[in-house]
């Protein structure tokens, strides 16, 4: 009675169970083998090979990889393969094979145990389309975000008489959409007017703050001389359209440059923003006062002072966002504004494309440190006779 069971037991395990000669020819198979095959018995048994109930791609792999490895081990296990059944359907399964020796320690047969891997198929297969879903997503999102940014950054810098000017932006997710913004842009008399700033936020909600910023100071310094004043209307603004449940602000630097001769008088007014880098020629380096200077929106009468510096040839000003300063070195230790200052300072006689050139490579030493995104714009009078190296 107890090898009636064994015998049932193997015949109709929940696994495959087939024996091979040495050569792969089959000389024993239980009968679930036989029932997800679709053969008969006499079929089989002495008949084929392993190897025969294998798909083409399935044959070649047993031949130069599975059989070699197998007769070098003495067994192998959890291999993947696909059978092809009598109808021509293919079953995914997994194969454990062992080699059975004699008392001499010589190769009698093979053992073989397969289990049906169809669930397991069907399981990956969902994992990889959910992933490659997931991953069109992330594209298009991705897309999305590039182009709306691209919407909030100016295509390119003007040309400004007498001047250098650079900029460079450092997004720091491709997902979402930063706050940073920057602008240059012509205005009466000669003069130019320009602006750097970060939204609090990220994302749509972020961009569409940006974006309202962006363009309210643009119209402002139209008709407004005093960059403080420009703050000023913005502030106003951003406090109307967000004083809810939802308030958002943001810091700013403004100015106006007028070229003056070899020379250029720039008047800045801060809005809670980090201060403005002065590089002269002979490589000092020194940030410039920002006295009041309040955030941008989060207060209804905040408070903005504007001030004059003049550069000179081979002078340069440095404006850029926290993303920057506030950076992570060797994954612990905050960058700073007196370091930035430090790391630039010698670099003589300075250019706008200079400055930005050795923050972009500052910036990329942090490697993933930088974890908000970072704007960077660079004014510079050349010397006579044009930069030098």
């Amino acid at each position: 009675m107890l090898e009636d069971s064994a015998e049932d037991l193997y015949e109709h395990a929940p696994c495959g169970y087939l024996s091979t000669l040495l050569d792969g020819t089959i000389a024993k198979i239980n009968a679930t083998l036989l029932g997800w095959l679709g053969y008969a018995r006499d079929e089989v048994v002495g008949r084929r090979r392993f190897a025969d109930l294998l798909t083409v791609g399935g044959r070649i792999y047993h031949e130069t990889h599975f059989a070699p490895l197998l007769r070098m081990q003495g067994e192998l296990g959890g291999v993947a393969f696909e059978l092809k059944a009598a109808d021509g359907t293919r079953l995914p399964v997994l194969v454990t094979s062992t080699v059975k020796t004699g008392s001499d320690g010589q190769a009698q047969l093979i053992r073989t145990t397969i289990f049906d891997a169809s669930d397991r198929r069907a399981y990956e297969q969902e994992l990889l389309r959910a992933r490659e879903e997931a991953e069109r997503e992330r594209d298009r999102v991705q897309r999305l975000a590039r182009t709306l940014q691209r919407t909030l950054l100016p295509p390119a810098l003007p040309e400004v008489p007498g001047m250098r000017v650079a900029a460079y932006y450092h997004p720091a997710s491709a997902d979402e959409v930063g706050g940073d913004f920057y602008d240059l842009f012509p205005l009466t008399g000669g003069t130019w007017g320009f602006f750097l700033g970060d939204v609090s936020g990220k994302g749509a909600a972020a961009a569409v703050v940006t974006s309202l910023a962006r363009y309210t100071l643009r119209a402002a310094a139209v008709y407004e001389a005093d960059p403080a004043s420009v703050l000023a209307h913005l502030n106003t603004v951003l406090h109307h359209e967000y004083r809810g449940s939802d308030p958002r602000y943001c810091t700013v630097i403004h100015g106006h440059i007028r070229p003056e001769g070899d020379s250029a008088r720039v008047t800045l007014a801060t809005g809670g923003h980090p201060p403005a880098l002065l590089i002269r020629a002979d490589g000092t380096s020194a940030f410039l006062p920002a006295p009041g200077g309040q955030l941008v929106g989060a207060l209804p009468g905040a408070r903005f002072v504007a001030d004059d510096v003049v550069l000179r040839p081979g002078d340069a000003l440095l404006l850029y966002t926290d993303g920057l300063t506030e950076a992570r070195t060797h994954g612990r230790t905050r960058y700073s504004e007196e370091r930035l200052r430090a790391d630039l300072t010698g670099l003589a006689p300075a250019t706008a494309q200079s400055v930005i050139t050795a923050v972009t490579g500052l910036l990329a030493g942090f490697g993933d440190g930088v974890e908000d995104d970072t704007a960077l714009l660079a004014l510079s009078i050349p010397l006579p006779g044009g930069d030098r190296p």
